[in-house]
């Protein structure tokens, strides 16, 4: 059978239904509920940290404003989905437009390669901070950190560039129904009319390759601050470190390990349930853990969270008088 040119198949298709939970109405309401709820504690989880960084001189250091950085990154992160999710909970089309999927797309795995470099970079601030103390303050100057930011934001972006001119143009033929709650790459993958291999391939090549090689360089950067903390005599320094690490090593788990099974895994793109809860894990659940995970295990950042609820008491307080 002779299949047209990809733009022409493409053309056909102007809108995409996103089928989402495939729950009953009542069900949709309760998810949405929920949904809600999660999203405005991880603003306001996220939005916290970077107010305890800006309003607390104590924390004007670059590992807080990494930190700071990453929260924001959250806060955008889950802006890329959430949103549109809860809005097709009370849809009854639950439709997005062709170009609206496809900058869905873009954005989201973009924000997410970008959360791969941040990760690295944070170790990469935690390894020279723990194996070469002395040197710390000439090697992350504030003006290296403003760099260092700038290029995982760039870089996250670009590494999305070739994959998403691809997605965009797969050969759909009137197919636009996507089994997943957003743009992502199997459930587009799976509506293509034809196979795709070479498209499949790159994609799954861009993907791999930034994964592993981060997170090579997160996993050698930690045995070597591993090495560096244990000959750090015992106290309150050593306790610090472990702590300052371990925070940053759950962060690293939760991310790594659901985007591996997502985007590594050989048969997680076959299976449309198993793509919406990793999806779902990494893309909603980690930005809401994430605040909770440096903040309960970090002596200054819950001094500085409880100076910014104070703040933000007498504020109110002042308002309403």
């Amino acid at each position: 059978m002779h299949i047209p040119h990809n733009s022409n198949i493409t053309a056909n298709v102007h809108e995409f239904v996103l089928l989402g939970f495939l729950c009953s109405q009542e069900v949709e309401i309760l998810l949405f509920v929920l949904f809600s709820i999660i999203y405005i504690f991880t603003l306001l989880g996220n939005s916290a940290i970077i107010c305890a960084v800006w309003w607390d001189q104590q924390l004007h250091t670059p590992m807080y404003n990494l930190l700071a950085n990453f929260s924001f990154l959250e806060i955008c992160y889950i802006n890329s989905n959430v949103p549109n999710m809860l809005f097709n909970f009370l849809s009854k089309t639950k439709t997005i437009s062709y170009n609206g999927c496809i900058l869905q797309f873009y954005i989201f795995l973009s924000l997410c390669a970008t959360e791969l470099f941040f990760l690295a970079l944070m170790a990469f601030d935690r390894y020279v901070a723990i194996c070469c103390p002395l040197h710390y303050p000439i090697i992350m100057t504030r003006k290296v950190c403003g760099t260092l930011v700038s290029a995982c934001w760039v870089s996250g972006f670009l590494w999305l560039v070739t994959p998403a001119i691809l997605i965009s143009q797969v050969p759909l033929c009137g197919s636009n129904v996507i089994d997943h709650y957003l743009c992502d790459l199997g459930a587009m993958l799976a509506i293509s009319c034809v196979p795709v291999p070479k498209t499949t391939l790159t994609c799954s090549t861009f993907s791999a390759v930034i994964i592993l090689i981060t997170l090579f360089y997160i996993l050698l950067s930690y045995i070597l601050v591993l090495r560096s903390v244990l000959q750090i005599p015992k106290g309150s320094s050593r306790r610090k470190a472990f702590s300052t690490c371990a925070s940053h090593l759950v962060v690293v788990s939760l991310f790594y390990g659901s985007i591996m099974v997502m985007y590594i895994s050989p048969g997680a793109a076959n299976q449309p349930g198993l793509q919406k809860f990793v999806t779902m894990f990494y893309s909603i659940a980690t930005p809401l853990l994430n605040p909770l995970i440096y903040s309960l295990r970090n002596k200054e950042m819950k001094v500085a969270l409880r100076k910014v609820t104070y703040l933000i008491f007498v504020l109110h307080q002042n308002l309403t008088c």
